[in-house]
């Protein structure tokens, strides 16, 4: 029988699955939490005015803040969590059998430690912040997967336009 590490399946990112793997493995992850009636949490993280940073210190600055970014979640998260780079910059952290306690605790953490990373040009430092969105499904409840990854994303669009570097939560079962 062959063995397969995760780290097969993943990009250049560093331990990031593609759009299409972490597609595919929430859309899993999704069919068992539903069948065995656990819970299943969500977040979607976007670097707040990434695109600012780009602009002014290149794509390679944006890169490496979005690397950092990553090996962080990486360092927060456990290893049956799964984490992959969504379109746009994003990133998908899908946390199983999580309510939606344990996933307010992930995403402080996150906040505080994005806060943390040094970023430098010209020896000035870049503070750095992000916006996240979350959702979970409750054990036993019935939503379709749309609803569930639609609620982290609408939460996440809210968290950017409420003026970034936080974090907010919406209900799957209200979208």
């Amino acid at each position: 029988m062959t063995e397969f590490s995760s780290a097969q399946f993943q990009d250049g990112d560093p331990g990031l699955f593609s759009l299409s793997q972490i597609q595919h493995l929430i859309r899993i992850e999704f069919g068992r939490a539903q069948r065995y009636r656990y819970p299943l949490s969500v977040l979607v993280i976007a670097i707040d005015r990434l695109g600012h940073l780009r602009d002014l210190y290149g794509y390679e600055s944006k890169e490496a803040v979005l690397d950092e970014v990553a090996r962080l979640l990486q360092g927060l998260t456990r290893t049956c969590d799964f984490l992959g780079r969504l379109a746009d910059d994003r990133l998908m952290a899908v946390v199983p059998h999580t309510p939606a306690e344990g996933l307010n605790v992930l995403a402080a953490r996150v906040l505080v430690g994005v806060r943390g990373i040094s970023f430098e040009s010209d020896g000035r430092r870049i503070p750095i912040s992000v916006s996240i969105g979350g959702a979970t499904m409750t054990d036993g409840q019935t939503l379709f997967f749309d609803q569930l990854v639609g609620a982290a994303e609408q939460a996440l669009e809210d968290a950017a336009n409420s003026g970034g570097d936080r974090f907010l939560a919406r209900d799957p079962a209200r979208m």
